[in-house]
């Protein structure tokens, strides 16, 4: 059974740091592309970054300079480091796995990232 579980997510203040992580089991995670995506409220779900098998990254324009997306293969384990945070930050972050960049079809359950003072 393919599981993809996120962790770290809270409230931080406005320019504040935050590091996600995302442990998938029942996949050979060095094999997938990986990514984050975010849904705030009311808005549709976006692209945060995305990390390719090979270790090709690609951030949105929001947070490019801001984030950082990583993997440990070893620890079958996704990471966002999220830095100088802004309340547009606030979101539902989902990570997502797949056979190619275009084809993420395992979703994780999400963790509420909130950016308020």
């Amino acid at each position: 059974q393919v599981q993809l579980v996120e962790s770290g997510g809270g409230l931080v203040q406005p320019g504040g740091s935050l590091g996600l992580s995302c442990v998938a089991s029942g996949i050979t995670f060095r094999l997938y592309a990986v990514g984050w995506y975010r849904q705030a409220p009311g808005k549709q779900r976006e692209l945060v970054a995305t990390l390719s098998s090979y270790g090709n990254s690609d951030y949105a324009d929001s947070v490019k300079g801001r984030f950082t997306i990583s993997r440990d293969n070893d620890k079958n384990t996704l990471y966002l480091q999220m830095s100088s945070l802004k309340p547009e930050d606030t979101a539902v972050y989902y990570c997502a796995a797949g056979p190619t960049l275009r084809e993420f079809n395992r979703w994780g359950q999400g963790t509420q990232v909130t950016v308020s003072s």
